[in-house]
């Protein structure tokens, strides 16, 4: 079996287009030698990752932000460090929501109190080491929310590595009300993610982004999808209920509630 194919497989089958699609772009990246290190069944990290997200702390709502979220995956870890060295509140989810507490937090004047270096606190490893494990109902509402993508649109549309943890996250924050109507749905990538708008199909409990920063450019898409209004619990996968701890419980909150 190829390398592409046994690392592919893992989130494969839920929607073949995507499937295919996330596979060429992670070839591309490697064909143009823009990947650093391994990229497949992954968010990929790229070159340029650094510059993407300086452009994205150039502008005036990350600057006026106060509360960030931001993936765990490597290629972001230049926007952890900003959030940190900015002075903002970070959320960052544990890897796949394997624990019993699906975020940590971290708070970068108790960082500075502990001695604790942000270089660290930005992995996700570190950051499960040194943060304040949280539930979901623990946390402040988002001014910027980074979401980790594969392939992405200039029209917003995304699509990250098949595992369906972004949409899932951004539903349960729509459902407790803490993305209000302001935070901006955001991602740092490679120019070769960026891809023909017709090539990503979004569906109806998908999340459109608001901006998309690569080294080169920053792109606000003014999308045209709308954007959904809460958890789709009809679409969440049988694995996602047995693999995510506290999914189940959860859901019998958010349902009751």
């Amino acid at each position: 079996m190829s390398y592409h194919h046994e690392h592919a497989a893992r989130w494969q089958g839920r929607h073949e287009g995507k499937d295919t699609l996330r596979t060429e772009v992670w070839q591309a990246l490697e064909r143009a030698q823009v990947n650093v290190g391994p990229v497949a069944s992954r968010i990929p990290n790229f070159v340029g990752a650094d510059a993407a997200a300086q452009r994205l702390a150039q502008t005036a709502f990350w600057q006026d932000a106060r509360i960030v979220k931001c993936n765990p995956d490597p290629p972001q870890i230049p926007v952890r460090l900003r959030a940190l060295y900015d002075g903002k509140v970070l959320y960052t989810p544990v890897p796949e929501l394997v624990q019993g507490f699906p975020f940590v937090r971290l708070d970068p004047a108790q960082l500075k109190a502990r001695d604790i270096s942000f270089e660290l606190a930005a992995t996700s490893q570190g950051a499960l080491q040194v943060g304040e494990p949280v539930q979901f109902e623990d946390m402040e509402a988002m001014d910027v929310v980074v979401v980790g993508c594969v392939a992405v649109t200039a029209q917003g549309g995304r699509t990250g590595k098949g595992g369906g943890f972004a949409d899932l996250e951004l539903g349960i924050f729509r459902e407790l009300g803490t993305l209000p109507a302001h935070a901006q749905i955001v991602t740092t990538v490679h120019e070769v993610q960026v891809v023909p708008d017709a090539q990503i199909e979004m569906l109806a409990h998908d999340s459109a982004l608001h901006w998309i920063f690569t080294p080169e450019r920053s792109i606000e898409t003014h999308s045209p999808y709308p954007q959904p209004g809460g958890v789709a619990w009809d679409v969440v996968q049988d694995d996602q209920i047995r693999d995510i701890p506290f999914l189940l419980e959860l859901k019998r909150r958010l349902t009751a509630a």
